[in-house]
């Protein structure tokens, strides 16, 4: 199986299962229709769920099966769904398209997109915390300690306001680095984290997993911010050029284009390095860091 067979096979179990969540959201009181539908536009019908890949990819390390880590996969990628909601909001980001369609605040409206990412959001933590997620109690709480940590305000929703912080005032290119850690790359590590946890991994493992995921988000946050900078919005679904037009904080901006890509190539390479302990059962990682980097869309 080639690295994109097997992320587009974990990409369907991950929707139908999210699928599956969500159908039970229809017995929810009357009135509560709507706001289960917009669940399901937001997190439903598109994206390379990328997260959960790696999250069931580095769980498989350690002997872990798909079908004992999916649950938790999809309790992360509910995280994400969340924050691309809100991010597209006027608000914030201002985005009409995401996945090639409408963005969930133009498909039904504002104030449902608000309560639909809410809902996302508290739906992880009702999923992770669910004991047929993982029969561990310990390990369940800690699963839910630290999605709460990289998705609140000393993770994502940090970087959130310091990219829209950035806006207002030149940052550093380590202050970029930091917020981009926060906003991108708090899920990725969540995701290796969580599979190195699930795994009942010895410490060094762990910190192998999370250099790895380090170098992971940071190298996908360049390769998106490059394909903003020279994508074509038809083939990604979603505009172009917004970074640029908001004066948004970029290493692409502060790096230049090749500095840009010379930087790429090098998180690349760190992102492999640390997955050297696990020899060839890593492969599948070390394809994934080359995967972000080598996208086109």
């Amino acid at each position: 199986m080639t690295f994109l067979e097997d992320l587009d096979r974990t990409a369907w179990a991950v929707e139908q299962r999210l699928g599956e969540i969500l159908a039970a959201r229809d017995t929810t009181p009357p009135g509560g229709a709507e706001l289960a539908e917009a669940m399901r536009y937001g997190a439903l019908g598109g994206g390379k769920r990328l997260r959960p890949f790696l999250l069931i990819q580095s769980a498989g390390l350690f002997g872990v099966p798909q079908a004992s880590a999916l649950d938790t996969a999809c309790a992360l990628e509910c995280v994400h769904c969340y924050s691309l909601i809100h991010d597209d909001l006027p608000a914030m980001d201002d985005d009409d398209l995401r996945r090639g369609r409408p963005t969930l605040h133009v498909a039904f409206d504002e104030a449902t997109a608000i309560l639909a990412g809410d809902a996302l959001l508290t739906l992880a933590f009702e999923i992770v915390s669910n004991p047929q997620t993982c029969e561990d109690a310990e390990t369940r709480a800690e699963l839910i300690h630290v999605l709460a940590k990289a998705s609140g305000w000393r993770g994502m929703a940090l970087g959130q306001a310091l990219d829209l912080a950035a806006e207002r005032r030149a940052f550093t290119p380590e202050e970029t680095a930091s917020m981009q850690a926060l906003k991108t790359g708090a899920l990725f590590r969540f995701a290796c984290e969580a599979g190195a946890m699930l795994g009942r991994a010895d410490a060094s493992c762990r910190d192998a997993l999370l250099a790895y995921a380090k170098a992971f988000g940071q190298a996908f946050q360049l390769a998106d911010d490059l394909l903003d900078a020279q994508g074509d919005a038809e083939a990604m679904g979603k505009a172009v050029a917004k970074d640029a037009s908001r004066c948004k904080a970029t290493l692409v901006a502060l790096l230049g284009i090749d500095g840009a890509t010379a930087h790429l190539a090098g998180l690349v390479a760190e992102a492999e390095n640390a997955l050297k302990p696990f020899g060839e059962e890593a492969a599948t990682l070390i394809d994934a860091a080359r995967f972000v980097a080598e996208r086109r869309a």
